[in-house]
């Protein structure tokens, strides 16, 4: 594995926890849609699937995490537009860090083809 595959490996792995951690401590503690806490902290447990599929660099979590983490970049738009503050500021926070994963599952797909490709071509050359 070259150093740039692990980097987007660790980038997707990281903006992934944080975006559990921010789902998790948003609707919790920081700005819960009720006092107390609201059930729409049940956002966070589809996050948590492809974390194993991540850690074991599996090419087809980082494909469909690259398309799912775009209902949760809606969910921060449109909260980013409508909460007041903090909602609206961790909301700005929430589309940062699927925007960082969305670029590190596709980074990390492209670079593993790539990869691949050249190890196809230093093998047919031999």
């Amino acid at each position: 594995m070259t150093a740039d595959v692990a980097f987007t490996r660790w980038l997707a792995v990281g903006s992934l926890l944080g975006l559990i951690a921010l789902c998790l401590a948003w609707e919790l503690w920081l700005a819960p849609l009720r006092p107390g806490g609201s059930w729409l902290v049940l956002k966070a447990l589809p996050l948590c699937l492809p974390l194993a599929g991540l850690l074991k660099r599996r090419m087809y979590t980082y494909r469909w995490v690259s398309l799912v983490v775009w209902l949760y970049f809606t969910e921060g738009v449109v909260r980013a537009w409508s909460d007041k503050a903090p909602g609206n500021w961790l909301a700005m926070v929430e589309i940062l860090l699927c925007l960082l994963l969305f670029i590190a599952c596709a980074l990390h797909v492209r670079l593993r083809h790539q990869s691949a490709r050249a190890a196809a071509a230093a093998a047919v050359a031999r």
